[in-house]
């Protein structure tokens, strides 16, 4: 019953129309691009720039099929459309909670929603060729219009640096723009071919870096409406918590409050200014109810062994794992992770305003479009009514999915029928932050004599996070309840990156689902950053029984693949691979994913005082096709810090409901002084561009556990990494 509402309601016919709003002198080109008289080309960008450099990325690709000036470029967020919707986003974060659903019923439910996802390296996965067409359009458009005033073929007519030629006439785009707009774009429309006048393959400057670099560039909490108020919020442990009591009269006594707003599992405490909220609301002293049981670590560790101990469900297999491992002596080893924090500098934040039945947000979202509905439904009005304006997000890494705050602040807005800005403490968004999940695996291994691997089984116990996902973030949607309904037990975004990519003859993948009592969502890397700790790490293992170098193990065991192997090799060449011999203090580890492919060789070491210390990084790195190398690069030397700070620190336990971390004081981050010397490769690729935002993450902490394991003999099998744990 449920898929067949799904599927009817898929085969539904609609139409979408771009929706761009062209200021004066502006000509509308299609759904992601405006041309203006003064010579002016803005993109139209559907994804969030949170520090991954999209706006100049896919920015980029538009001006080269146009053959644009880039110094004339602008960009501004995307309107919420169909157009703009992210399937490939949808499948990567609620993997598993479609899973008994057609993935072409999926994908044009995700269109059909309007459902704009920012996540899971996805931007220029999802929207390259959509760019080039547009840019491609354009042009054609322009060339049109140009070869209408000459009296020419417009195919003879070329473009670049904002101009269209034909032999040694030449029109600036500005003086088309007008004119090619009531052109229509050809088909087939042809794409432009291999030129020296291409931007793409270019480093060309980021367009979001000089206003960040000047102070210019606004955030959510650098909004200022007039007669704008500020709020704190406080929420209750995890679980279905109710507040019970407050202290109104001492925060009365706040120089600067205003007001109390409460609500039933939050309360508000609204003032002047956001630091007379703060104070507000630690005098407020709210005190909470929670009906369940609160949320601990002993807790949490029980239940991911019982579930780990109970039935999983089968997630992937190839071959007969039974029949592998039946009679022969098999190697197994038990890893966990702890739940990894976000840890971004930006603090929840929303601003909202409430005017003549319209509520205005601005958020630093990575989902427009369900925070919108999120806020609507909480406010009783129609989505319509509802405007939501994407703010530069300042280091999402996954957060920026969520709408609490968007919710909130909405409520507040309504209620106070004045502009309201809500900020979280730093504390309340580590406390309430929806982490990586924690997870325990049980992986066997089984060796022939030449030391191959002819057998694998990973069993691992995780929360279901895909489901966790759908179910709080696609609330209120019919599709995704019907999907969630019929879905399996087990789930695929909790233990993506578990399938080896290693040629096993026979091997499963099992899932088992554990209930932990607190929210968890989507990191940085997703499951893959502690599946790929559990593969690489115990690959390590194996070629230690198997009495086998690690670098000739991996490779050994990597069949075809050619991309990955030359990774391996190049970065066990440029770090001066010595073996992972006893002493050497070297660690080495691979990663494929989104479509990209890495290797990293790390350097670390044990102090006297039991920390422990990484020296160098080294990674290669084949991402198919650049379209800004600088970018590229960046991304990736981003996620190899990122990936040593999941490594050694930035994780929570619990007690009482609450985590235990309440800053980046607790959390155990890198600080520059701890930042190692790092080496990236770029290796020369012509393939499809793949995923880098997340890429560089995964592979650093088995990297660094496989290091340690040469420096001192211990095998480390925890995660955040510490000495005493081995």
């Amino acid at each position: 019953m449920g898929i067949g509402l799904i599927v009817a309601w898929a085969a539904w016919p609609r139409a979408y129309r771009a929706n761009l709003t062209p200021a004066e002198g502006e000509h509308v080109f299609g759904a992601y691009l405006k041309i203006a008289e003064d010579g002016r080309v803005t993109v139209a960008v559907p994804q969030a720039e949170h520090g991954q450099g999209v706006y100049t990325t896919l920015s980029q690709i538009v001006a080269d099929e146009l053959g644009a000036d880039w110094r004339t470029v602008a960009v501004e967020p995307a309107p919420l459309n169909p157009l703009y919707a992210n399937p490939l986003a949808a499948a990567e974060l609620f993997d598993g909670a479609f899973d008994r659903v057609p993935d072409a019923v999926r994908d044009d439910h995700a269109t059909r929603t309007a459902l704009m996802l920012t996540g899971g390296s996805t931007s220029l996965r999802r929207f390259e060729r959509d760019l080039r067409l547009a840019g491609a359009g354009a042009r054609a458009l322009l060339q049109q219009a140009a070869a209408a005033r000459w009296n020419t073929d417009w195919r003879s007519c070329a473009t670049a640096d904002g101009f269209v030629a034909h032999g040694g006439e030449r029109l600036r785009f500005a003086d088309l723009a007008a004119a090619a707009a009531r052109f229509a774009i050809p088909d087939p429309l042809p794409l432009r071919g291999r030129d020296e006048h291409r931007l793409t393959g270019r480093s060309l400057p980021r367009l979001d870096s000089p206003a960040k670099i000047d102070g210019s560039a606004n955030f959510a909490a650098d909004i200022r409406l007039p007669d704008m108020v500020f709020a704190a919020t406080r929420q209750g442990p995890a679980g279905d918590s109710r507040l019970v009591a407050l202290d109104r009269a001492a925060a009365d006594r706040v120089r600067g409050m205003l007001e109390v707003v409460e609500s039933q599992h939050w309360v508000a405490a609204v003032a002047s200014n956001s630091w007379a909220a703060q104070r507000g609301l630690e005098a407020l002293h709210p005190r909470f109810e929670t009906p369940r049981p609160l949320a601990d670590s002993r807790a949490i560790d029980r239940a991911l062994a019982g579930a780990l101990d109970g039935e999983g469900r089968r997630m992937a297999s190839a071959g007969d794992v039974g029949a592998a491992f039946r009679g022969a002596q098999v190697i197994t080893a038990t890893y966990r992770a702890d739940a990894a924090l976000h840890a971004a500098i930006e603090p929840v934040t929303a601003t909202a305003a409430l005017r003549e039945n319209v509520l205005e947000l601005w958020l630093p979202t990575q989902a427009p479009g369900l925070a919108r509905a999120a806020a609507a439904a909480a406010t009783g009005m129609r989505e319509r009514a509802v405007i939501v304006h994407p703010m530069p997000v300042g280091g999402g890494f996954g957060a920026g999915l969520e709408h609490q705050a968007a919710v909130q602040a909405a409520i507040l807005a309504q209620r106070l029928k004045r502009p309201v800005q809500l900020t979280w403490s730093r504390g309340e968004t580590s406390l309430h932050d929806a982490v990586r999940a924690p997870a325990v695996a049980r992986l066997a291994a089984r060796l022939d004599g030449n030391g191959r691997i002819l057998g694998w089984l990973a069993k691992i116990a995780a929360p279901a996070t895909g489901h966790e996902l759908a179910r709080r973030l696609l609330a209120g949607d019919p599709a995704a309840a019907a999907a969630l309904a019929i879905a399996g037990k087990g789930d695929g975004y909790a233990v993506a990156g578990a399938v080896p990519f290693y040629q096993i003859p026979s091997y499963a993948v099992d899932h088992h689902a554990a209930e932990i009592g607190v929210p968890t969502g989507h990191l940085r890397g997703g499951a893959h950053g502690y599946t790929c700790f559990f593969t690489e790490c115990f690959i390590d293992e194996l070629a230690h029984a198997a009495q086998t170098e690690a670098l000739s193990f991996r490779i050994g065991m990597l069949g075809g693949d050619a991309r990955l192997a030359r990774c391996l090799s190049t970065a066990a060449a440029l770090g001066g691979w010595q073996g992972g011999i006893p002493g050497s203090g070297q660690g080495i580890a691979c990663h494929s994913f989104r479509g990209s492919h890495i290797a990293v060789l790390a350097e670390a070491r044990v102090d006297e005082d039991q920390t422990i210390g990484v020296d160098r990084i080294v990674a290669a790195v084949d991402c198919g096709r650049q379209v800004n190398p600088d970018i590229v690069r960046q991304n990736i030397e981003g996620g190899l810090v990122f990936g040593m700070a999941t490594a050694l620190g930035a994780s929570t336990r619990w007690r009482k409901g609450l985590g235990s971390a309440r800053g980046f004081g607790d959390i155990g981050l890198p600080r520059l002084a701890d930042v190692p010397d790092i080496t990236v490769e770029m290796i020369p690729s012509e393939a499809d561009p793949g995923g880098v935002s997340e890429l560089a993450v995964p592979p650093v902490a088995p990297a660094i556990a496989n290091a340690l394991r040469s420096a001192t003999g211990l095998r480390i099998r925890s995660l955040p990494l510490r000495v005493g744990d081995a």
